[in-house]
């Protein structure tokens, strides 16, 4: 990657999704001198609207403890199989039909998430607040911020600081977002509860505006090639990432993704939300984001 893209969407992956693309996002930053806070959108849903606040309030992103020489010559280079390779030059041929698609299956799917969720409860195990981490004299929708929720009772996906969306603050609004059901509560804004925007997808790609000619990146730690992390949730992750991927590219976008290489994934583990190893997840990342 040679220069800053126009829009860096960042998708869900719970505590080691934000510790990874933290690093990928630094090292990219240290290696090809990159400021991501300048980009003219950023596209965040649950873990990476963590990181998209953290990007819009001007803060410099995380770097190792431990300082990284080099980046490891096989980081960013690996080859998908060659099914994987079938599967993305069919949705190449059938992206002026993707964003049609998505659209039609928005209905459906909104109905089947409404009920499911209609099912599961309000509260969680956790209370999430980001109100000291984002301020809202500080830290404010500016136009180029957006936020992926999803209205818990309409089953609706919802982009806060896009046009028409519900008022909310950053935090409120990141909170929404991150509010996984049965681990963290719905969270209330304007009367109505928003949940975890990777309910819709982990990536939400195509809500980003993009236009003919745009530079659109996509970091989305759920959709690794590589385990621990549940195999059929990364092809799922990945199936979604693909199609918006197609969408964007219907629109005359031009899209490079980014997951988790082997040694981010080891890094990773099984259970995105573990807070051990947070460090090495980083690090990892890093070290990708210096070999892209």
């Amino acid at each position: 990657m040679q220069a800053r893209p126009d829009i860096l969407v960042l998708g869900g992956g719970g505590r080691q999704g934000d510790a990874w693309m933290t690093g990928v996002l630094a090292g990219l930053e240290d290696a090809r001198s990159i400021d991501f806070a300048k980009c003219d959108y950023l596209v965040g849903t649950s873990a990476g609207s963590i990181v998209a606040a953290k990007l819009i309030s001007g803060r410099r992103l995380k770097r190792p403890a431990a300082e990284i020489a080099a980046a490891d010559p096989d980081a960013g280079g690996e080859r998908p199989p060659l099914a994987e390779t079938l599967a993305e030059a069919a949705l190449r041929l059938a992206a002026p039909l993707a964003g049609a698609g998505l659209r039609l299956g928005a209905l459906p799917g909104e109905l089947a998430r409404s009920t499911a969720l209609a099912l599961m409860p309000s509260s969680g195990r956790e209370t999430l607040d980001f109100t000291t981490a984002f301020p809202p004299d500080t830290t404010r929708f500016d136009g180029r911020l957006r936020v992926v929720a999803v209205d818990r009772r309409a089953g609706k996906r919802v982009v806060f600081g896009a046009p028409g969306a519900p008022e909310a603050t950053v935090a409120e609004a990141v909170r929404a977002s991150c509010a996984l059901p049965f681990v963290f509560g719905a969270a209330l804004i304007g009367g109505r509860e928003y949940v975890d925007g990777a309910t819709w997808t982990p990536t939400n790609a195509d809500a980003a505006p993009a236009a003919q000619g745009a530079q659109v990146l996509i970091l989305a730690p759920m959709a690794s090639l590589h385990g621990p992390f549940v195999a059929a949730l990364r092809a799922a992750s990945r199936t979604a990432m693909l199609l918006e991927v197609a969408a964007l590219r219907a629109r005359g976008a031009q899209v490079r993704t980014v997951t988790p290489d082997r040694a981010s994934a080891a890094a990773i583990g099984a259970d995105l939300m573990a807070d051990k190893g947070l460090d090495d997840t980083h690090a990892a990342g890093y070290a990708q984001g210096l070999g892209l």
